[in-house]
């Protein structure tokens, strides 16, 4: 093993000495590590098998020929080697970024297998693949280290999941789906009568906005909200259709509110005492809530298929979208003219071991005893989450990260880290 290890760590010195000097401290001994035997041998990590244990080089002959012949390609994920050297073999590959996601891993393979047969390779890099904020393109993910990926490279793994997911979460919202077919019929004569959510932008320049999620957080806040909705000169307040009840329940009515789901009913935006709020709609909103609502509304859209004939008949502004109702609530936000933008109950997690604020477990989703995934809190520490969340949070990175302009504050350390947020001072739990 030892001297595996220094083999291998020549290599990387010659090629990468300040990575190489990270990778030496890294704590592989730690793990828990088997030899897994089938027709062939694979090491197990936690019990997680880093490859097939019957035919690796099968295996990584079809993760290869999920790839397409680019000159530059991108791995996460070191493995045992196999689909580096499957990779390497084209001719027509002039670079291959190898990121790895778990240094420990990585070196308890460099402890135990030869590795100098792609690490060698002039068109290889490595790199950490926490070292970056974005993912790149196109790459391959190695199912079992997105698994084992360390709190370095966990915003990386999140984005990297969100991409693979991206068609399969995508498949209800293409425009022949019959239901969503029927709510756009339904919707379109508020459609036709209602106001463009365009008429709202710059209304606002220069006044700082809340957003209100539904995250646990939110219930820490409650009291500093009601205090603060009473006052003459105060930020706007805006929140999120899940969130509308919470506040009302707790003496706090919001300026606006922001809704895009179908499922979305009287039961979360009951239309009694609405008058004195805005209501912000896509043309999937329950048209008992529209009939219902006292308050003025305003449409807008996303750009999703889903829209394209309504938006060409009855066209209207689009907000951004990434999945969850916060997005076009901060887009909004920001186009109304906010310049600070503060954010409630986003914590995109399972904060103070509940799954939403003002809801009973399980009410608007999966309950917390399901949850098998994680995030870093604002403290740095794991805590627990859903696949869609970590995807959620993904895209409101990498909004915020093109509005260097505004200023957007976080108010919960006990939820996920929002890249590219600071904490308030005034209002973080």
């Amino acid at each position: 093993m030892s001297d595996c290890f220094e083999h291998n760590a020549r290599v990387l010195k010659e090629r990468w000495p300040a990575l190489q000097a990270r990778i030496e401290a890294e704590d592989g001994a730690a793990l828990q590590a088997d030899l897994v035997q089938g027709l062939g041998s694979t090491l197990s990590i936690s019990g997680i098998q880093l490859t097939s244990r019957h035919d690796r080089t099968l295996e990584a002959r079809q993760q290869a020929a999920s790839l397409p012949q680019e000159a530059v390609l991108h791995l996460y994920g070191t493995g045992l080697g196999d689909l580096q050297l499957e990779l390497l073999a084209r001719p027509s590959l002039e670079r291959l970024y190898v990121h790895i996601l778990n240094g420990a891993v990585f070196k308890l393979v460099l402890q135990l297998l030869e590795q100098d047969g792609w690490l060698a390779d002039p068109r290889v890099e490595l790199l950490y693949a926490g070292d970056l904020r974005e993912i790149q393109l196109p790459f391959f993910a190695l199912p079992a280290e997105l698994v084992l990926a360390d709190d370095h490279s966990a915003k990386i793994r999140d984005r990297l999941i969100s991409e693979t997911h991206l068609a399969f979460n995508n498949r209800l919202f293409s425009e022949d789906v019959e239901q969503l077919q029927e709510r756009l019929v339904a919707v379109e004569p508020w459609v036709a009568i209602d106001p463009d959510v365009a008429r709202l932008f710059d209304t606002c320049v220069g006044r700082e906005v809340f957003v209100i999620a539904t995250g646990p957080s939110l219930e820490q806040h409650f009291g500093a909200l009601r205090a603060l909705a009473g006052q003459a000169h105060r930020p706007l307040l805006m929140c999120v259709d899940t969130a509308y009840m919470p506040l009302r329940r707790n003496g706090i009515r919001p300026d606006l509110v922001v809704s895009i789901d179908q499922r979305i009913s009287t039961r979360h935006l009951p239309p009694e005492d609405s008058e004195g709020t805005i209501l912000v709609y896509m043309p999937l909103a329950d048209p008992q809530v529209l009939e219902g609502w006292q308050g003025p509304r305003y449409v807008g859209y996303s750009a999703s298929d889903v829209f394209q004939a309504l938006r060409q008949r009855l066209p209207r502004a689009q907000l951004h979208s990434g999945g969850s109702v916060i997005h076009p609530a901060v887009d909004l936000a920001v186009r109304m003219g906010g310049k600070r933008i503060t954010l409630f109950g986003a914590d995109f997690a399972f904060a103070l071991n509940r799954t939403h604020a003002g809801w009973e477990d399980g009410d608007l989703g999966p309950q917390l005893g399901v949850a098998r995934h994680w995030v870093l809190d604002g403290h740095g520490q794991r805590v627990r989450t859903q696949l869609n969340f970590r995807s959620y949070l993904c895209e409101l990175e990498r909004y915020i990260e093109t509005r260097p302009d505004v200023a957007f504050f976080n108010t919960s350390r006990s939820g996920a880290m929002i890249a590219g947020t600071t904490f308030h001072g005034d209002y973080v739990q």
